[in-house]
């Protein structure tokens, strides 16, 4: 083997074959030192020791087992969204259920906060204050917050993006505050069916494991300039997508879809929805009252948006608990609004 020239085959040497080299003496070999993690040639940063853990890739199965929507409460969203908006800007709201032991989450009504929608962002006007109300009434009803659901808008249809860079965004953000693994995001879009007419489609997701942590611990880029495609999420750092390095991470990565259902919830959905164009008044809860005189007492009032409406005017502690509770009373359904310190006479609500 001194021999440069010597051929391979003829020294008996195919590929697969074990060579031993053995040398006296000290060599110095130019360029920088061997790192480990493969990272030859090249020095290993403690950034780029985190981004080798940062692995993004698809999540085969959500931790929701399936989520059911109410039939009314879901109608009544996308009824708004598409008669009154008509998709031309994007709305939202919080779900709020139940989720069973075998991670079952089922939807039996929506909020719909204060916000400002455009075509492209949804912007949420938290209100702590009724938050808290509606977190009070949901938990005298047996239920908590379980998702978000917003809509996309019919510009959507031109764009190539199950979910856009800040969509993504939002439902991280809103999935990693409520520490809810069985956390549901919720789409309502319009589609064109094959006779050419238009179909409202529902669509549900779990952002990933992965894209929580990286949200979280602040991998995302939130500022998003308007050269940057919709399809995908920028990374402050380096992530490994595959076998690559990159900052850019296609959106479907982070997305694990959800099998849905419906179902016929306990609360009706026909009392005026809050914080819409019109705003709901004293006039609205006796029109409400008046229709359904002749259904039993708790069915008049077994109405998510018109127990928030009375619960603004009573005490979130003591009031708004017991006003839920009245559900705990089937036989004595009087007792819970008792317990409210109010009743209802000529339409009037007396605290």
């Amino acid at each position: 083997m001194s021999n440069p020239n010597t051929l391979l085959s003829s020294l008996n040497i195919s590929h697969g074959s074990i060579i031993f080299l053995a040398y006296e003496g000290h060599r110095t070999i130019a360029g920088p030192a061997v790192h480990p993690a493969g990272s030859f040639g090249r020095k290993m940063t403690m950034d780029d020791l985190i981004a080798k853990q940062m692995r993004v890739g698809r999540q085969e199965n959500p931790h929701c087992d399936s989520v059911s929507f109410d039939r009314d409460c879901a109608n009544a969203f996308q009824h708004y969204v598409n008669e009154t908006l008509a998709f031309a800007v994007k709305r939202g709201g919080f779900m709020y259920g139940t989720v069973s032991e075998e991670g079952k989450v089922e939807v039996n009504f929506i909020y719909e906060l204060p916000q400002q929608g455009t075509e492209e962002i949804l912007m949420l006007l938290r209100d702590s204050d009724e938050e808290k109300i509606v977190d009070a009434i949901a938990a005298g009803l047996g239920m908590r917050r379980v998702g978000f659901i917003f809509n996309q808008t019919i510009m959507h249809d031109k764009k190539d993006y199950t979910l856009s860079n800040r969509e993504v965004l939002q439902a991280a953000e809103l999935h990693a505050e409520s520490e809810l693994k069985e956390w549901v995001t919720a789409v309502v879009k319009l589609e064109v069916n094959e006779d050419g007419g238009a179909d409202v489609h529902f669509e549900a997701f779990q952002m990933s494991d992965m894209c929580i942590r990286l949200f979280k611990e602040g991998w995302f880029e939130t500022e998003i300039g308007e050269d940057v495609d919709p399809k995908l999420s920028i990374m402050k750092k380096d992530v490994v997508v595959g076998s690559k390095d990159v900052k850019e991470v296609d959106n479907d990565f982070f997305l694990v879809v959800i099998k849905i259902l419906d179902h016929l919830g306990p609360l009706s959905t026909t009392f005026p929805i809050e914080n819409r164009i019109t705003q709901v008044t004293m006039r609205a809860l006796r029109s409400h009252l008046d229709r359904a005189k002749n259904l039993p007492f708790v069915k008049r009032i077994s109405d998510f948006h018109l127990l928030l409406f009375l619960a603004k005017f009573l005490d979130l502690n003591s009031d708004v608990p017991a006003l839920a509770d009245i559900h705990a009373y089937p036989k004595y359904p009087r007792l819970g609004w008792q317990r409210a310190g109010f009743e209802i006479h000529s339409y009037k609500c007396s605290v």
